[in-house]
């Protein structure tokens, strides 16, 4: 019996644990309780501080396979790349987030009516969109109207936002595809939701998000709104780790590739807007910082994406 057990790893005498047996016939709870009652006060004093024990190992035990359940549970690995990440928020309340968030910032942003570069958004977000897999999405591209922005994101369910500012920096079609694969890449990636998994751990004690939401609704919607760069300061996001980042990096090329647009391009993009940091740095770069470990990287890639590029060509022909 577990009872029983415990009384002899905390030195309790056999003598007393065949009294108790002998008297209440099990090493229930209830039977533990009524026996230290109408045992001799020295018998209740050893029993008092043997519970004492068994209470603080039930507490300390219930507490760790309660931490080690929610780890299980939110445990996932990242398509393609096979990262292991914790994830507290289910797809559907992140699909939710995202559709909620997106309609708010197209009434409160202006959207652009420049027909000829909508047209060319939709275009490149299509092919990426339809080599990518994101489960619920609900695909749209809108391009919002501010030239002091030079910024992209992609919530949840597949709602990419482009700002007109970035576009002196993409240039053409293979630069905004760069872009946008980069962005759906870490929606896929779910890095969002890692990020809002991390914030529960360590500022919410671990709490799901449903739950946070209603025992904390201020501080958890704070923390959201910031993982998916939402909130009255447009462009501001809590910053990617590294990992997240060359993941997005990877990702994002093997996307734009996939679509039919060269990724070698993607080099030229980077150089491009690592030259426009060197006056006032766009909130693009201030959220994605860029350095020569990560066009290392995209160079070190560049075969795998390159090979995914000419079947997609050959393919398209």
């Amino acid at each position: 019996y577990p009872c029983k057990t415990m009384f002899r790893h905390n030195g309790m005498d056999n003598i007393l644990v065949r009294k108790y047996q002998q008297r209440f016939g099990s090493s229930s709870l209830r039977g533990l309780f009524r026996f230290c009652w109408q045992s001799h006060p020295s018998d209740k004093l050893r029993y008092s501080q043997t519970m004492k024990r068994a209470f603080r190992f039930t507490f300390l035990t219930t507490h760790l396979l309660a931490a080690g359940l929610l780890l299980v549970s939110g445990c996932a690995v990242v398509p393609e790349t096979g990262r292991s990440q914790l994830l507290l928020v289910s797809p559907g309340e992140e699909v939710k987030l995202g559709i909620t968030e997106f309609e708010k910032l197209k009434t409160e942003s202006k959207i652009s009516r420049d027909a000829h570069t909508q047209a060319i958004l939709q275009k490149v977000g299509r092919r990426i969109a339809s080599v990518v897999d994101l489960p619920n999405a609900r695909w749209e591209f809108v391009l919002f109207d501010d030239a002091d922005t030079a910024n992209a994101f992609c919530l949840p369910g597949g709602k990419v936002g482009v700002y007109t500012g970035i576009l002196p920096i993409t240039r053409d079609e293979t630069g905004l595809a760069t872009v946008i694969g980069h962005e759906v890449a870490h929606a896929v990636a779910r890095h969002g939701a890692e990020r809002i998994s991390e914030g529960l751990v360590l500022q919410l004690g671990g709490e799901l998000l449903n739950a946070a939401l209603q025992s904390k609704p201020s501080q958890t919607n704070s923390l959201v709104m910031a993982a998916y760069g939402l909130g009255s300061q447009v462009g501001y996001m809590l910053p990617h780790s590294r990992g997240q980042e060359l993941e997005a990096d990877y990702l994002g090329l093997l996307y734009m590739a996939r679509a039919g647009y060269d990724p070698r391009k993607s080099v030229d993009f980077w150089e491009r807007f690592r030259a426009k940091s060197k006056g006032k740095t766009p909130e693009f770069l201030s959220t994605h910082p860029l350095d020569d470990t990560r066009i290392a990287q995209l160079k070190k890639h560049m075969p795998q994406a390159m090979a995914e590029y000419e079947k997609a060509i050959r393919i398209r022909r």
